[in-house]
């Protein structure tokens, strides 16, 4: 009985690590750890070995990496600042509570656009930077539901082989 309230726990924290991508300010790789770690200790401390955590540990580097990188590299790329870069990350998180999913997107746009404004840019200028922060934003998404569906896949490999 206990053994199904632990994987009912670790798919729903699956689950919920995906809702991190349109509210980041939940943290999904860690929600991954937890199902993982709750497997480990809850049900068979023996089947995830040194091979499988040391590959975690990397993908979970890669994740946070390309999450960072995408966004400020995008943002440099288009000709953005670096209080561009900045409030492109804080307009993110603001943007997931005020009309989610798409604050996520239009609130970093437009912030992005002001900021730059604001910093004696022209429109054209600024309009290509806040263009930056939305591909960095959608690579940034892409490569880290990528990263979490490859983790997520190769704990069920590891748990069945």
């Amino acid at each position: 009985m206990i053994e199904i309230i632990i994987w009912i726990l670790i798919v729903a924290l699956f689950i919920l690590s995906f809702v991190g991508v349109i509210y980041p300010i939940i943290p999904s790789v860690l929600l991954i750890w937890i199902g993982f770690l709750l497997y480990q200790f809850g049900i068979n401390g023996d089947e995830l070995g040194f091979i499988f955590w040391t590959i975690m540990v990397i993908f979970t580097i890669i994740l946070i990496v390309a999450d960072i990188v995408a966004n400020s590299y995008f943002v440099k790329k288009f000709g953005g600042s670096k209080w561009g870069e900045r409030g492109a990350a804080i307009a993110v998180i603001i943007g997931s509570f005020v009309i989610p999913p798409f604050g996520i997107i239009i609130i970093p746009f437009v912030a992005v656009l002001i900021i730059e404004m604001l910093q004696k840019r022209t429109f054209q200028e600024a309009f290509k930077a806040s263009i930056g922060s939305l591909l960095g934003f959608l690579s940034g998404t892409f490569a880290k539901v990528f990263v979490q569906i490859v983790m997520i896949i190769l704990f069920i490999i590891n748990i069945i082989f």
